[in-house]
């Protein structure tokens, strides 16, 4: 039993399934029946829709457990921890025979993610015994120069992850190339949209491989200081990054002569953001940084020519940092050899929505959207019929069923309307009404407008009212030419990405559901049946009882009928809230 290990994940999407109680579950067990294995924890594993995930390895091999509640626990201790006998049942992963979930494993190709999963994040013993901190350890046994360090990152292909997809050596080259004496580099760890969920993850459950990456720019391009930019709102995220940077600076690895590389000092700072969607963007986070308001400004000059306090500085996101050191170690090459021509390596997406297997995935550039949906995703919830996804986040594109053999790479995903942004994917099924989409996205993207440009402060509000006004049943002809006019607007008067990217999910609805627009303006009805004041409630005469709990329910008094006996609802008196229909238990309730 000493050999066995029991790793529980605790990043946040387990904690919030329960995850700290099952942990504490195997604790109290381990305790009060004087067990001897060793209880560990780790990070988010990806798995989100089996959380709480528990694996347990024995001399025999490794078992991943999903949906193990404090109920499961003494199940699992007494057959598997005591008498070696695993529970098939309970397991979603295993290296000893294969399981339903086993297309989730199996499929990706985790480079971004490598770590996450497998080591508590709060070690750096265990960061280090998977080849943490090796890269930098190369580049200052072998000499390498910022120059060579610079094309081998331009050679692996890496483009920001961030969602613009700008060729990172070509990034650090700018900012090598400047002769200022001080330069910083920024990582960015506050985009807004689901893909946010993909760097916390990383972030919780891989802190020193950011760390690192910062690191080995930070010496290609001549920099001395590093900012990591993260929103208040992920806790976890920086209580862990808090230690794992103080573990790097009591080994030495931050500060002064690094790695035995003389004159090469750095050092990592944390700054907490408020959680503005807009300071994604690299001039509005700097500004943040410097304790301003954050707002865009006009570019040229770019940040690496004139960023953080006037001076060069180097911004790359979570995921495009925890893929440096991988590269050095293994490559450019390795790493180009994932991929399509332009847009090589991995991508991590957070799969989100009407999706069997929600949670984290990376994968090839170039595999297709159905491939995702279908094979790792699990297909739609419920056996629905799949409709359209969200790619790119709240300011990225819908891009419908029939273009699901779309590739994933930015030429591809761009070419549809859509952007990859930061990883968000958001899946839709037939109940999805894509304008009450548009509506949504376009409500969080004009809350989260600075308002600095008059086009994406006042243009998205009235875009927003239009929208609003369609899905309560009031829309009118010309509706959909003004919104196109207007995002057309909007697109080319906004400084910055948030203004310029802002309409996709209208423009993309428009475009490649132009019949459900007008179903809604012209016939006053949403053929998703989502739009509650654009639906007619009516009660099926083959199926209603009299048992009049709609009735009692109704707050408009509205649906007649004696006890016992057929009822109706009188369409003038209806608010259409819908109560009857979420209240009555025969399915007597239609809609149309």
């Amino acid at each position: 039993m000493e050999n066995i290990k029991v790793i529980v994940g605790l990043g946040s999407c387990g904690i919030a399934a329960g995850a700290m109680k099952t942990f504490r579950e195997f604790g109290r067990i381990k305790e009060s029946d004087r067990l001897d294995f060793e209880l560990r924890k780790t990070s988010c594993i990806g798995m989100c829709y089996r959380e709480p995930l528990v694996e347990i390895i024995d001399e025999s091999g490794s078992y991943l457990y999903g949906d193990v509640d404090t109920k499961k626990v003494d199940e699992i201790i007494e057959k598997h921890i005591k008498n070696l006998s695993p529970v098939p049942e309970y397991i979603v992963s295993s290296d000893k025979f294969a399981t339903e979930d086993k297309y989730f494993i199996e499929s990706q190709v985790r480079i971004g993610l490598r770590n996450c999963g497998h080591i508590d994040p709060e070690s750096i013993n265990e960061y280090e015994a998977r080849d943490g901190y090796t890269a930098i350890r190369k580049i200052a046994a072998e000499k390498i120069s910022p120059e060579k360090l610079i094309q081998d990152v331009t050679d692996s292909g890496l483009r920001g992850r961030g969602g613009g997809g700008f060729p990172t050596g070509l990034k650090w080259r700018f900012a090598r190339n400047n002769k200022s004496k001080k330069k910083y580099v920024i990582c960015n760890a506050d985009e807004g949209d689901p893909g946010a969920f993909m760097d916390r993850s990383i972030l919780e459950g891989d802190p020193h491989s950011v760390l690192e990456g910062m690191i080995i720019c930070g010496y290609a391009t001549g920099a001395d200081s590093g900012y990591i930019y993260c929103r208040a709102e992920y806790p976890l995220a920086i209580k862990r990054l808090n230690i794992a940077i103080s573990q790097a600076r009591e080994r030495g690895y931050l500060g002064s002569d690094i790695f035995g590389i003389k004159g090469f000092d750095f050092d990592i700072m944390i700054k907490e953001g408020a959680g503005a969607f807009v300071c994604g963007e690299e001039t509005a986070l700097i500004a943040s940084i410097e304790g301003k308001r954050g707002m865009p400004e006009r570019r040229p000059p770019f940040p690496a020519e004139s960023g953080l306090w006037k001076h060069p500085t180097n911004i790359n996101n979570v995921e495009t940092f925890v893929n440096i050191p991988w590269i050095i170690n293994n490559g450019p090459q390795a790493y180009a050899s994932y991929g399509t021509e332009k847009s090589k390596g991995t991508k991590v997406f957070a799969l989100t929505g009407k999706i069997n297997h929600g949670g984290l995935v990376e994968v090839p550039m170039g595999i297709s959207i159905n491939d995702i949906i279908f094979k790792l995703g699990g297909g739609i919830t419920g056996g629905k019929k799949f409709k359209a996804v969200q790619l790119g986040g709240p300011s990225g594109g819908c891009i419908p069923e029939y273009l699901g053999h779309t590739k994933i790479d930015y030429e591809s995903v761009n070419a549809t309307g859509a952007i990859m942004g930061s990883g968000g994917m958001v899946v839709m099924d037939e109940s999805t009404c894509v304008v009450d989409i548009a509506r949504f996205f376009l409500d969080f993207t004009q809350k989260e407008s600075c308002g600095k440009c008059t086009f994406c402060r006042l243009g998205t509000k009235r875009m927003l009212e239009i929208l609003t006004r369609i899905c309560e049943g009031e829309g009118k002809e010309g509706d959909l030419e003004i919104l196109e006019d207007l995002a057309d607007s909007i697109k080319d008067s906004s400084l910055c990405g948030l203004g310029q990217t802002a309409p996709n999910p209208v423009l993309t609805t428009i475009k490649y559901f132009r019949d459900e627009y007008q179903a809604h303006i012209r016939d006053k009805k949403c053929p998703a049946k989502s739009c509650k004041k654009l639906l007619t409630y009516t009660i099926k005469e083959d199926k209603c009882t009299g048992c009049m709990v709609c009735a009692r329910a109704c707050p408009a008094d509205a649906i007649e009928g004696e006890k016992k006996q057929l009822h109706v609802i009188d369409q003038e008196l209806c608010i259409k809230c819908g109560l009857c229909y979420t209240k009555c238990r025969f399915e007597a309730i239609a809609l149309s």
